[in-house]
């Protein structure tokens, strides 16, 4: 039961997450990423899957995450954290390397998580 609904709203969330990055400015990328959780959160509900599987995809998504952490530490060492939500502004890169890392970091605890049930 747990498998069924756990993997039921990670294939959805990760769904929408995948079709929001249709307007981002590099969009292959993040949609490859989320599309794939997606589809592997809906092989886990039908029961086609393996726990290696998502604990591998886990330890992939925070490797790449780590190509993000310097934006992130900036991020943190800024004083107005209310940026985030705002608007990309080109000058300020780390705001979104921070939503990059964070999004990785999603996923990452996502797969992990299906791999525990």
């Amino acid at each position: 039961m747990k498998r069924k609904l756990f993997g039921s709203l990670y294939f959805l969330t990760f769904g929408v997450f995948a079709y929001l990055q249709f307007n981002d400015p590099d969009p292959v990328f993040w949609i490859a990423v989320y599309a794939s959780l997606s589809l592997s959160a809906l092989l886990h509900v039908i029961g086609i899957s393996h726990t290696r599987v998502f604990q591998v995809i886990s330890l992939i998504l925070v490797a790449i995450s780590c190509f993000y952490i310097t934006g992130f530490v900036e991020y943190l060492s800024q004083p107005n954290k209310n940026e985030i939500i705002g608007e990309m502004v080109y000058q300020k890169s780390y705001i979104e390397e921070t939503r990059e890392f964070i999004g990785l970091w999603i996923a990452a605890t996502a797969s992990f998580h299906l791999s525990k049930t």
